[in-house]
Formats: structure tokens, sequence, C-alpha cells
């Protein structure tokens, strides 16, 4: 296999993971909100903080994508 062919399918697979990474992340932080909220009994609230973290971290790597294909 072409050294450029290797890198573009290493590429194509970083990017075609992003929007797993994505959902996954938003999934940790709203499972480890309800279960924070069901340990110290503070309903809603610790689940939409650490929900926002989770759609934060999972904006954050969508920004680092694109930063990282700028510079490609």
């Amino acid at each position: 296999m072409k050294k450029e062919t290797s890198k573009n399918i290493k590429e194509l697979a970083y990017y075609s993971s992003l929007g797993l990474t994505v959902a996954i992340s938003i999934f940790i932080g709203l499972f480890f909100g309800v279960w924070l909220d069901g340990k110290f009994e503070t309903s809603p609230v610790l689940t939409f903080v650490f929900l926002g973290f989770g759609i934060a971290a999972g904006f954050t790597n969508l920004v680092r994508a694109a930063k990282r294909s700028r510079k490609l």
C-alpha cells in the first residue's frame, strides 16, 4: 500500500469516528449526572450540569478536528 493511501485511510477513520465520540461523551455526562443525582438526591440539577459538560466535551472534540483539518 502506498504511503499516501495509508495516510488517507487513517484520516478517514479519524473523521468517521467523530460522531461516535460526540455521542459517547454526551451519554457519559448524562449517565454520570443521573447517577450523582440519585446518590445525593438533587434531582435534575446534577444531570443538567454533567449533561452540559458532556456536550462541551463533545463539541471541543469537533473543534479540535476542524483545526486539524485546516492544517492539512
